[in-house]
């Protein structure tokens, strides 16, 4: 049974700094590509950072580009995304995907991934 699950989330004041980690089992993603997402209440669900299997294809959005950096482990199993200088529009709760087929495409678009954790929630005060 694959699992993504995801960690490192929190309460944090505008300007700090969080780490998500999303450790997935049941099976290994080394060759597949790994996207973050995120839902704030009353919004849809939005993409914000995906990273090819071997880590060179990277996207942002918009808005967390400059400030957020996505990173992957394949010996772990692993993806992170590090989130800087937080604001408070990051508030939501955050999602890891991964894509079922091995490939060298990256997706924004979260119809491409297959497998999601339950979330973790990051809430930015003011």
């Amino acid at each position: 049974q694959v699992q993504l699950v995801e960690s490192g989330g929190g309460l944090v004041q505008a300007g700090d700094s969080l780490r998500l980690s999303c450790a997935a089992s049941g099976r290994t993603f080394s060759r597949h590509a790994m996207g973050w997402f995120r839902q704030a209440p009353g919004k849809e669900r939005e993409f914000v950072a995906a990273v090819s299997w071997a880590g060179n294809t990277i996207y942002y959005a918009g808005s967390v580009k400059g400030r957020f950096t996505v990173s992957r482990d394949n010996a772990k199993n692993t993806v992170f995304l590090q989130m800087n200088s937080l604001k408070p529009e990051d508030t939501a709760v955050y999602y890891c995907a991964a894509d079922k087929t091995p490939s060298t495409t990256v997706f924004r678009d979260s119809r491409y991934y297959d497998y999601w954790g339950r979330g973790t929630q990051v809430t930015v005060s003011s």
